[in-house]
């Protein structure tokens, strides 16, 4: 067996322990998304662990690498938080999802494959506003867009969406009527929907520009309603 062998059996654990750590981060990312974690929020780490059934420096490393995502931050002697965003966090995000999700849909000219899923984030959007569950709204809505990133056929971008989706719903705390919010976005991403339908993906795109230039809109100048000096 050569030294290099020898290695890289050392290093069982710590590959395992780094699989276990990406799937914890896996988990709580997912939450995230789904608004179960609020911006500001500090996460016990012996609660969480517990839950998980994960070892405390598993779950560190999952932290890790949420940290690395923006979406915890750690600080010192105190712990781990989820994070709070920024005005220029929110323009920077919106940046990323503009060239992702238009350039998703500019080229198709005929109905991509997954719309089921696209259209079924359209429909359980509209089952949660029947039921005022706002929450759940939110959530239906990023499903919606990470189906539209997954349209490019790339695995880097699906993951790189995730990430970028799971920020945007620590943006949606700004809102304090999130029905208000939510429900007019709601009916745009049907009507795109619809246009992908058709296969007209020029249409779905220009659509969809606009549609963002309004999101971000209204949530920079809720930040600068909630944070006036920042």
């Amino acid at each position: 067996m050569s030294a290099e062998t020898s290695g890289l059996i050392a290093d069982r654990a710590l590959l395992g322990r780094t699989s276990t750590a990406e799937r914890v981060a896996d988990v709580l990312r997912t939450r995230i998304s789904e608004g179960f974690f609020s911006p500001g929020t500090r996460l016990a780490e012996d609660a969480i662990a517990g839950a998980l059934a994960v070892s405390r420096n598993t779950l560190r490393e999952a932290f890790r690498l949420l940290t690395h995502e923006r979406l915890l931050t750690h600080e010192l002697n105190r712990g781990v938080f989820v994070r709070v965003l920024t005005t220029d966090d929110v323009i920077d995000i919106y940046r990323v999802r503009k060239l992702v999700e238009c350039a998703a849909v500019r080229d198709l000219t005929e109905p991509p494959t997954g719309l089921d899923s696209l259209l079924a984030a359209v429909s359980d959007g509209a089952a949660a506003a029947e039921q005022a569950d706002w929450r759940g709204l939110g959530t239906a809505n990023i499903r919606f867009h990470q189906v539209i990133a997954s349209f490019t056929g790339s695995h880097r971008v699906d993951e790189l969406m995730r990430g970028i989706l799971a920020e945007l719903r620590l943006v949606f705390y700004v809102m304090q009527d999130p029905r208000w919010f939510h429900e007019p976005y709601l009916v745009r991403n049907g009507e795109i929907a619809a246009r992908l339908q058709e296969g007209d993906g020029a249409g779905a795109a220009t659509m969809l520009a606009v549609y963002l230039d309004d999101a971000e809109h209204q949530l920079v100048g809720a930040y600068a309603n909630h944070n006036p000096a920042e």
